[in-house]
């Protein structure tokens, strides 16, 4: 029982919770460092896929090693149960984990642009594709440059 009690905390430490960048709202007030105002010289839409794990991946694998533990207690006796208590928790853990390795695809809509601004210099932004900001060659945009990044928007 003490061998499944010290691997079980030592599975405790590879519990991990991803962190997640934030994502801009239109709406919500914030700093501007720098306005620079130009022409959209080209518009390309891309996606980009991201592989996002479960928030929850530590508690499956933790579970898996209790289902294993238990399921390895049920064998043998003296120091062969503690064994397989032992090879059980580890092989639950390692199916368990196996199992969520494959986590869940996430695919991104987003636009670069290549603009010209007013001092003839190019500037490439990648961003977040929103359907009410279409982007067309020719149109005239102005580039917001935050302490955290860059947003482009379309002017009248």
């Amino acid at each position: 029982m003490k061998s499944l009690l010290l691997i079980l905390s030592s599975l405790l430490c590879f519990v991990t919770v991803p962190v997640v960048a934030g994502v801009y709202e239109r709406n919500t007030a914030r700093p501007v460092n720098q306005v620079v105002f130009g022409t959209v010289e080209s518009v390309r839409n891309i996606t980009q896929r991201q592989v996002l794990e479960s928030e929850h991946s530590g508690w499956k694998t933790l579970g898996g090693a209790l289902l294993g533990g238990l399921l390895g207690n049920q064998f043998g006796g003296g120091h062969g149960r503690e064994i397989a208590t032992a090879v059980g928790a580890l092989a639950g853990a390692g199916a368990a984990q196996y199992y969520q390795s494959q986590g869940e695809t996430v695919e991104y809509q987003l636009v670069e642009l290549l603009i010209r601004g007013e001092d003839g210099k190019l500037i490439n932004v990648i961003q977040d594709y929103d359907p009410a900001m279409v982007f067309a060659s020719g149109d005239k945009a102005r580039i917001l440059y935050f302490d955290d990044g860059v947003r482009v928007d379309r002017t009248y």
